[in-house]
């Protein structure tokens, strides 16, 4: 007897693929063990040089990254995967370093985790970005309008003289929210829990890296206008 047809509904989806860039043996280790019983396909590399080499030749839906390692640091590869690619990032700082934590956010790092750290809260950290990079968002309008800058939010594309500007997955969901609700004034708090519950603070530097990438100067925003003692607002010139 033939075996019955699966559905496609039925068929397993490709686990999603993990970098996890470590210097320290134990803790790559320990990560690439407990991330892999937990639904992940896992590539471990012990420094900047060897995860360079392994981005040549495969794609990766996330990257797990130390900021202290010998030779390259985790900032100066998080600015280089930021020229070309969009794949969420998350730092893995040392305890009490903020000017760490916010220098990985303005570098493009989507989030960050301090040392020393539970493996279920990575976890958990993990599963957040993703879902928020790939969520659908409900976008009332087809596009804003900033000047020479144009965000479709149903293509999740933001252009500039009609040229294509790369968002992270953190800058996309804020933009997604704003741009949907142009005119609309909304707390960092607000902010903070449609992005996954981030912190405020980071909600503060994916503004500033947003403004950098809409505003001619943005040091005085005219379309990302923070509204003072309470939170941020988009004030588009058109919306189609």
């Amino acid at each position: 007897m033939m075996p019955e047809a699966k559905d496609l509904d039925d068929e397993e989806k490709p686990l999603q693929h993990l970098l996890i860039v470590d210097d320290d043996t134990r803790i790559r280790t320990l990560l690439q063990r407990y991330l892999s019983e937990n639904g992940y396909r896992v590539t471990a590399a012990k420094d900047a040089a060897e995860a360079r080499q392994l981005m040549t030749s495969l794609d990766f839906d996330f990257i797990v990254l130390d900021v202290m390692m010998p030779g390259e640091d985790g900032f100066s590869l998080t600015k280089a995967i930021r020229e070309t690619s969009s794949v969420p990032i998350l730092l893995l700082t040392a305890r009490g370093e903020s000017s760490d934590r916010i220098e990985g956010l303005e570098r493009g790092a989507d989030d960050y985790l301090a040392k020393p750290f539970e493996p279920r809260e990575l976890l958990l950290r993990i599963a957040t970005i993703l879902k928020r990079a790939g969520a659908p968002v409900e976008v009332l309008r087809p596009y804003v309008q900033l000047g020479t800058c144009r965000f479709d939010g149903e293509r999740g594309e933001l252009t500039r003289d009609g040229k294509p500007v790369k968002l992270t997955s953190a800058e996309l969901q804020l933009m997604r929210v704003l741009a949907a609700n142009p005119g609309q004034t909304f707390t960092r708090t607000d902010l903070s829990q449609r992005m996954g519950a981030v912190l405020e603070r980071t909600v503060d530097v994916q503004i500033t890296r947003l403004r950098r990438k809409i505003e001619n100067d943005p040091k005085l925003p005219l379309y990302l206008q923070t509204v003072r003692g309470v939170g941020y607002v988009l004030m588009p010139d058109r919306v189609g």
